[in-house]
């Protein structure tokens, strides 16, 4: 105890929120102080990080579909687990840095959320990733969990809660009770497959292919899961398949809706299925307290209304639903030893 006292005068202890688009980071009694993209630029062909590390993040995510041929912006995580361990690594090294300072003699004491559904060899990776990364211990603590606790619900109370998370990679269901997950499922669909259900839109309907940047600017702009007020639409550029110009079309949130609504049913059968295992007592408990939804694929318009639907219960977006996760770690820092001591099998490895 007395040990980690003195390591905390030269180091931070930082959560990690380690997600498929956006990698943000809290420390211990500062709250969020990074949000980046999951992106780094590298030379093609190689594990080389352009720049010394800085083509990390915001920049890199600038080349996304950019690159000349010498560069290649790779995202290294793929629906919520690493994909690419390399630059996982050199990732989650210059965030560390960055957020560490060079100033400090140890290394961070890191909780990092990973999805309830990946395997023992995944997390061993994260975990293997945030150690070479440069961190003095780190703990693995459950998504759903994580966005629980940064959403504010009671979790540690005798009572159901239920979390929807919809990240990047991975949407994350969860009924908690007494600091612990009762049910649980993790579905990979997500943001990234509404994205890519425009994608395919647009080259069924128009014969025209468009990049995932676009494609989320379009779910953004006027994507819904249910009709929402007055009609929109907007243009949109990418290239003809047929010709191999550039061109432009205007498209309609009613078509977007449309497109959208595969992987919105998959998400709804996912959070229907996990009600469908929960005990009598917790179902009953969940009349009272609703649905809370989180992370960024919340935020499509009409979603709580689907939900609502489906379920016959209430739902409600969190406050800030894309740093909820973020929040959560923070709040597991600030009270470290009274939820490491609950949940330390569930957390570190």
């Amino acid at each position: 105890m007395w040990m980690d006292r003195i390591m905390g005068l030269f180091s931070v202890d930082m959560g990690i929120d380690l997600g498929t688009c956006n990698t943000l980071v809290s420390v211990r009694g500062q709250g969020i102080v990074l949000n980046e993209p999951s992106v780094v630029a590298v030379k093609k062909g190689t594990n080389q990080v352009l720049k010394d590390g800085q083509a990390v993040g915001w920049m890199a995510k600038e080349m996304l579909g950019k690159t000349p041929g010498s560069i290649t912006a790779i995202r290294p995580l793929k629906d919520g687990v690493i994909s690419d361990f390399e630059i996982t690594e050199a990732m989650l090294k210059y965030f560390i840095n960055k957020v560490n300072g060079k100033s400090r003699i140890f290394g961070p004491r890191v909780v990092i959320s990973i999805p309830s559904g990946i395997t023992a060899v995944e997390k061993r990776a994260v975990f293997d990733s945030s150690m070479r990364a440069g961190a003095r211990m780190t703990y693995l603590i459950e998504e759903p969990l994580a966005a629980a606790i940064g959403a504010g619900l009671p979790v540690a109370e005798a009572t159901a809660s239920m979390i929807v998370d919809i990240g990047g990679g991975t949407t994350e269901v969860a009924i908690l009770s007494l600091a612990d997950i009762a049910v649980c499922e993790s579905v990979r669909v997500a943001g990234d497959d509404l994205d890519e259900a425009i994608i395919n839109h647009m080259k069924r309907a128009y014969n025209m292919m468009i990049g995932e940047q676009s494609a989320e600017r379009i779910k953004i702009e006027i994507g819904s899961a249910a009709p929402a007020g007055e009609p929109a639409s907007m243009e949109v550029r990418g290239r003809d398949m047929i010709s191999g110009l550039p061109r432009k079309t205007v498209i309609t949130s009613d078509e977007v809706r449309e497109a959208l609504s595969e992987p919105v049913a998959a998400i709804t059968e996912a959070v229907t299925r996990t009600l469908e295992r929960a005990e009598p007592e917790l179902a009953a408990d969940l009349v009272e307290n609703g649905i809370a939804l989180a992370g960024g694929g919340a935020l499509l318009r009409g979603l709580d209304k689907v939900l609502s639907k489906a379920t016959g219960l209430g739902v409600r977006l969190a406050d800030d639903p894309l740093t909820c996760v973020a929040r959560g770690t923070c709040i597991f820092l600030e009270n470290f030893e009274e939820w490491k001591d609950t949940l330390e099998n569930d957390v570190s490895i």
